[in-house]
This record gives C-alpha cells, structure tokens and sequence, in this order.
C-alpha cells in the first residue's frame, strides 16, 4: 500500500468531498485506483458531500463560549433554519466552539482536532450524514479582564442567530451584558471613531458633502455643516459614542464610566451576514409570504 500517498488521498478529497482516512481507506480497498475508489465511496454514501458543495449556506448557528477573559464567536452554515435545530449539529457546533480556543483564525479552526477528525472532515461527514451543505465560515476572539456574552434568538445555551461578546477592562459581568444586548440590537460599526474603517468615514463624507453643496451655501459655511454631520454620523454608528439602549439619557461610554470599567472591544456575529442567496431562494421566499399574507 505504499503508493497511496498524501497527494493522492488529497485528490480524491477534492474529487469527493469525503474525509481523510474514508479517502484513503477507498483508495486501499481499491489498490489506490481512482475511479473504483470513487465508487467505492458513492456505494458507501460518502461522497455525497461533494454535490452539494455548491449550494448556498447561509443559515446556521453562531456560537459563542467564554472561558476566564478570553471570549470566541464561530458561525456555523447550512442551507436550511430545520438543520440549526437539530441536536446533532447543534453538538457539532459546539464541539467546534471549543477548538476555537485554542485556533488563530478560521483556517487553523479547520485543522483543529475534535474527536480525532480535523474539523473540516467533521464537516464534510456531517455533509453527508444530514445531506445538506455546510460550512465553518468564520471565527473571531477577544480578550479582557471580562468577557461578557449575549446571544439573540438563541436555540439553545450559547448559540443563536447573533452572538456577542464585550471585553471590558475591570470588573461588571452584568453591565457587560447589558452592552452586548444594545450591540446586538444597535449594530454599531466599531467601538469608536479611531476603530472605524477609513473607507466607511470617507464614503460618508463624500455623501454628505454632495448633499451640502447642493444647498449652494458658501465654501467656508459647508465645511461647517460638515463637521456638524460628521459629528452625528459618528455618534450613529460607533458604540461608545451611541445613545445607551439601557438609558437612552446617557451613551454607552458615560455608562461604562458610571460603571466602573472601560469598553475594550467586542464582537457582534450574525448568522448568514454578507452572504448572498441565490435568486430562487428570494423568490421562493417572497411567495411564502403571498401565501402566508
């Protein structure tokens, strides 16, 4: 059996969408030919996985665990909601929540070892099991002297449609709590202005500068106007400078002051965010809802 090699095995993988060891065992039960290894693995439905690698996923669980100060947030897809509630993906998610402590990225989350697989074997044989696609589509983590979690719409303990996570500098797990609920409902788009993405800022400014300069007002009068929008867009979208869902009478950053602690980042995860359906999925939505209304 010595020539099944890595690279063979790893053929048969991407031919296949079956697991390692499953792969290699096709491929030594057939003397490392590639066709009868195929179908060695289509009697034994274990490339099934591999048909339906190209449908959408854009449903699922997030996840998230805490352990001491270190917090992780990891999204899970499948096609379908059915899938999110069923017991045995739900263990698998969580399982692979718990790799998620010790990987640096979603890349090294797939190596990790869980149960003896790699995760992304994990997957490929839940693929096949459950017969829908999946995938381990991101993961993020925070580190603080607390860590704070809140899930929405939750399914079950820790996982949801939203996961959030808020790292904070002292001591105050509820008012932690308390942030992670107004992220979850708020969205804010980074924690303060420094934090947020150069392009959004710029993509802002321009906007608002088209609109102020159709107001014909003088050069030195719009500059102004700018600043003074700049200043409530800034006020919208990052958290610390956000109006406190909890006391709309103060922002999150005077709150965290009151608190005792200080806001050191965090994390919001939303299943399915920035993954585009396919069109029939829209349609067969909107018909559902005809019908329903």
């Amino acid at each position: 059996m010595a020539g099944i090699t890595a690279a063979l095995v790893k053929e048969l993988r991407d031919m296949t969408g079956a697991g390692m060891m499953d792969a290699k065992k096709a491929l030594t039960e057939t003397g490392g030919d590639m066709d009868a290894a195929v179908d060695w693995l289509r009697t034994k439905g274990l490339s099934k996985a591999a048909k339906k690698s190209d449908r959408v996923a854009a449903e699922g669980l997030v996840s998230i665990a805490v352990n001491g100060g270190t917090g992780v947030a990891v999204e899970v897809n499948s096609e379908t909601d059915f899938v999110a509630k069923n017991g045995d993906f739900q263990a698998m998610v969580k399982d692979i929540t718990g790799a998620a402590f010790g990987a640096d990225d979603v890349e090294a989350l797939k190596s990790a070892d869980v149960n003896g697989k790699p995760v992304a074997d994990l997957i490929t044989d839940k693929i096949a099991t459950i017969g829908e696609n999946m995938s381990v589509r991101r993961m993020a983590k925070i580190e603080g002297d607390t860590v704070a979690a809140y899930t929405h719409n939750a399914v079950t303990g820790g996982m949801g449609k939203i996961g959030v996570l808020v790292a904070l500098k002292g001591d105050n797990e509820e008012f932690g709590r308390q942030v992670a609920m107004h992220i979850a409902a708020i969205n804010p788009a980074s924690l303060s202005e420094a934090d947020l993405d150069p392009a959004i800022v710029e993509k802002e400014k321009t906007v608002l500068t088209e609109q102020a300069r159709e107001s014909g007002k003088p050069e030195n009068i719009i500059e102004n106007m700018i600043k003074g929008r700049m200043k409530k867009f800034f006020a919208e979208v990052t958290l610390l400078n956000q109006s406190f869902v909890i006391n709309p009478d103060l922002t999150v950053g005077a709150a965290a002051k009151e608190a005792g602690v200080d806001i050191a980042g965090f994390i919001r995860m939303e299943v399915g965010e920035g993954v585009e359906k396919k069109s029939e999925d829209f349609a067969a939505e909107v018909a559902a809802t005809a019908k329903g209304g």
